[in-house]
């Protein structure tokens, strides 16, 4: 299986982690993109390691993507059968990160931007350990096969997303908002006023308070 590397940043208390942020980036991009969330979150996590990396595929206009999308055709289906397939991938990162750290998937947040938005919702509700939390800006919400069965983890979720998206529609958000709270899960929806296809201000301060409040549990 493909195994997965990217930026690291270590904890900014200079010691051991005790927790981890993953942060997956979006189509065509890189770990190199979503690691400078990272100075944003620090002091609110001093003991977390965060980690960005790169998707498992390139793309011929450079850079890399979790699954490939169909652009002359069934974008949401290719969507659909994409994140299956890469599942397997991020999973299995997520476990090696576990045994080769110590840290717990309860102390572990998933975050991710567009595709790798998609890639965090649908790995982080769809695996058996209860993270500490999932954070999808620009995303979608593809539930795994088993969503909402009874006796599942159900980490707390954070969304936000640009009422301007035309790359990732909006109202995707608002879907996953309404179908994981239907489901028992405890969702924080925010929408960023007049932005695109990207992480405004607000969104990433909106963001920041949700980690300062699983900081404090």
């Amino acid at each position: 299986m493909t195994k997965l590397s990217g930026p690291m940043l270590a904890p900014a208390n200079g010691e051991a982690p005790d927790s981890a942020v993953v942060l997956l980036h979006g189509y065509g991009s890189d770990g190199n993109d979503l690691i400078a969330l990272a100075p944003h979150w620090r002091h609110l996590l001093p003991g977390a390691v965060f980690v960005a990396p790169h998707a498992p595929i390139g793309t011929e206009m450079g850079g890399f993507q979790w699954f490939p999308i169909d652009w002359a055709g069934d974008r949401v289906a290719s969507r659909q059968t994409g994140i299956l397939a890469a599942r397997p991938v991020l999973e299995q990162f997520l476990r090696d990160l576990w045994s080769q750290t110590g840290i717990v998937p309860e102390r572990t947040i998933l975050a991710g931007f567009s595709q790798g938005a998609m890639m965090a919702l649908h790995v982080g509700v769809g695996i058996d350990e209860p993270l500490m939390g999932i954070i999808g800006f620009s995303g979608a919400f593809l539930p795994p096969e088993d969503f909402g069965k009874e006796g599942r983890a159900r980490p707390p979720v954070c969304l936000v997303h640009g009422d301007l998206d035309s790359v990732v529609d909006p109202n995707l958000s608002s879907e996953a908002n309404s179908m994981l709270k239907e489901a028992g899960y405890d969702v924080a929806y925010h929408v960023s006023r007049g932005v695109a296809h990207g992480i405004s201000p607000d969104g990433l301060a909106f963001a920041s308070d949700f980690i300062a409040r699983l900081a404090q549990k």
